[in-house]
């Protein structure tokens, strides 16, 4: 059997939205981003560091319990005002899950308290000052070998 390339991380997600504009309005008010480019009225690419999100205009396809987009912030709570002062309800009993105007589920979960991490570097280029880690993130990211 021939070697297997190793998945390494994620480049970019896609959503599917009805409108561009109309979410790049809606992602803005929740997020601070820089926006990477758009096609038209098309596409549009948010930029996360070294990964972004692709929105795609489309057809909406009803909701999709499984599936949904994890984001990663410095501020969960900054997110869940927002995300009331736009009367978006919270999806799900735990956590801070909401579905976006076209159906998406997007899960938000604040950078200290995951195993996710960005370097020092990307952080810089993102003006994210260095973050710091919770004890359990530190001992999820030493139990795989990570010394962050």
């Amino acid at each position: 059997m021939a070697a297997q390339a190793r998945a390494i991380g994620i480049n970019h997600v896609a959503l599917e939205v009805g409108d561009i504009d109309e979410a790049l309005r809606f992602y803005g008010s929740l997020f601070s981003f820089t926006l990477r480019g758009r096609i038209g009225d098309r596409m549009a690419f948010i930029d996360l560091g070294d990964q972004f999100i692709a929105l795609a205009a489309g057809r909406r396809q009803p909701p999709d319990d499984g599936r949904h987009l994890g984001v990663v912030v410095d501020d969960t709570a900054a997110v869940r005002r927002a995300l009331g002062e736009l009367r978006v309800p919270l999806a799900g009993s735990r956590g801070l899950d909401f579905r976006d105007p076209w159906g998406n589920l997007v899960e938000v979960v604040q950078y200290d308290e995951v195993q996710f991490t960005k370097v020092p570097a990307v952080l810089r280029a993102m003006d994210v000052p260095e973050l710091a880690k919770t004890p359990a993130a530190l001992a999820e990211l030493r139990a795989k070998g990570i010394d962050a």
